[in-house]
């Protein structure tokens, strides 16, 4: 009897070292997920006035993807797809901006706490499901106090406070950069340095270069600024606890930047995002990597690193085979959505290889921005010189109704995506080819285009909102809902 309960207290220990060895080896994981910041505005991705060291030195030590893409350019929708790893539309309500998810539909960071992580979230939640469900998160937190409103409050205490005994995922989500530009009033220079002069920003072609505009781009920035030095705070605390280099670290944003021709826009300028990937154990091949990808392949990417499995509702593939070669191909297409945001619209895209392709279903109106950056000084100065017809080409695109249906660009010929190609001799065969694939992809993934979408809440001129009686939303579905898109989990062409 005796020796029965030794044997048993030994395999009991020798049981509990094997699990310790084991959540040893599972790699810790952080997502830190911007609010509206643009590709192309952080110092790695070539940005000359933006500072971002410490996003910089995470891009040098790991992977920086130059062709990663969004599902959709508006917040909840964006969110909602990288934690179902499901496209919008396949999210049932969530594909428009503040509608719930599906509630039959697994969020990846539940999948980890169920696996034996601890998860926690701070800052911009912004999710949300039609289902009563357990939270997925063993701790929430807003992530604000009295002198920092950017969401990022609280990352340092959650990291240093987490539980020791086990793996951890954080999704860690600041409200830098929307609008309005919190960070310019709780600027701390000690903590950050001098804010940014608004001589030195990079004025895209499709906004005026003027004191209002500059100035605007320049509290922005002061923002991305903001946002980058609590990654470095956590960074430091990650160091110091000896986890750093068994710890994935992943850092991108929702959407583009919040002006005009960016955020909402299916162009690079809005669905393109910063994606950098740093994980010392786990990346075997560092350096930049020109492989096609989309947000829909985080949420597989996270549970195959934590040797979970990666459900069939997931539509998206894992990223690991590029992180043993940067150089690897794991899709061919990737696939992204315009639909309700602030104002009525539908649009879908495809990218492949150096081609763009969009197709507008609400030809009639303009894709000018959602309502905040309509009420913007730089909205202000586009309408300003629209009533003079002083716009360039790029800079009328804000306002240009109706719009093509079809629109085609070669984004590395033309990177801001200005110069509309659709029906050229010149991509016949590809107009053709990415017009086959997109239709294909709606109809697999059960996308649709219902007759009556949710109407504008805001004046398309003022920002400002609509009387209720102009906002008749009876009949009104989402993208997909009529076919039960959310019920499908065909990924499509990949």
């Amino acid at each position: 009897m005796r020796l029965n309960i030794v044997a048993l207290v030994v395999l009991a220990i020798l049981t509990t070292s094997t699990a310790s060895v084991v959540a040893a080896e599972r790699p810790n994981v952080i997502v830190f997920i911007a609010d509206d910041v643009s590709w192309n505005d952080y110092g790695c991705y070539g940005n000359t006035a933006a500072r971002t060291p410490h996003i910089d030195a995470l891009a040098a030590g790991g992977i920086r993807f130059d062709r990663a893409y969004l599902t959709a350019s508006s917040c909840s929708p964006s969110r909602s797809s990288i934690i179902t790893g499901r496209y919008p539309h396949n999210n049932g309500q969530g594909a428009e901006l503040h509608k719930p998810i599906s509630g039959h539909i697994p969020w990846f960071p539940e999948l980890l706490r169920e696996s034996g992580y601890y998860t926690a979230l701070s800052g911009k939640h912004h999710m949300t499901s039609t289902a009563q469900r357990p939270v997925p998160f063993d701790d929430v937190s807003g992530g604000k106090t009295k002198d920092n409103s950017g969401g990022h409050a609280n990352w340092l205490s959650v990291t240093q406070e987490r539980p020791k005994d086990k793996p951890f995922f954080f999704w860690f989500a600041a409200y830098d950069a929307h609008r309005g530009w919190d960070a310019d009033k709780q600027w701390d220079a000690s903590q950050y340095g001098p804010m940014h002069n608004p001589e030195d920003v990079v004025v895209p072609p499709f906004l005026i270069d003027d004191e209002q505009t500059r100035s605007d781009l320049a509290s922005y920035y002061n923002e991305v600024t903001r946002f980058d030095h609590y990654i470095g705070q956590t960074i430091n605390e990650l160091k110091s606890q000896g986890v750093y280099e068994n710890t994935l670290l992943l850092v991108l944003a929702d959407n583009g930047r919040p002006f005009p021709r960016s955020k909402t826009r299916l162009h690079d300028s809005g669905m393109k995002t910063a994606l950098v990937a740093h994980w010392p154990k786990g990346i075997r091949q560092v350096g930049p990597s020109n492989s096609l990808v989309s947000v829909i392949d985080l949420a597989p990417t996270i549970l195959s690193a934590a040797d979970c499995n990666i459900p069939a509702t997931m539509q998206g593939v894992s990223m690991t085979p590029l992180f043993e070669d940067a150089s690897a191909t794991i899709r061919q297409y990737a696939f992204s959505e315009h639909n309700w945001h602030d104002y009525e619209a539908h649009g879908r895209s495809v990218r492949h290889g150096d081609y763009l392709l969009l197709k507008n279903f609400r030809t009639d109106q303009p894709w000018q921005g959602p309502a905040d950056s309509v009420r913007s000084p730089s909205h202000a100065s586009l309408l300003a010189k629209q009533g003079t017809n002083s716009l360039n080409a790029a800079q009328q695109d804000v306002f240009l109704a109706p719009r093509p249906a079809i629109e085609i660009y070669n984004i590395t010929d033309d990177p801001h995506q200005l110069q509309n190609l659709a029906d050229t001799a010149a991509v016949a065969s590809i107009q053709a080819e990415l017009t086959q694939v997109l239709d294909r992809w709606m109809d697999e993934t059960g996308d649709s285009v219902p007759l009556k979408i949710r109407p504008d809440t805001f004046d398309r001129t003022t920002g400002k909102p609509l009387p209720a009686a102009e906002r008749d939303e009876t009949g009104a579905i989402t993208p997909g809902e009529d076919r039960h898109a959310d019920k499908i989990n065909a990924s499509g062409p990949r």
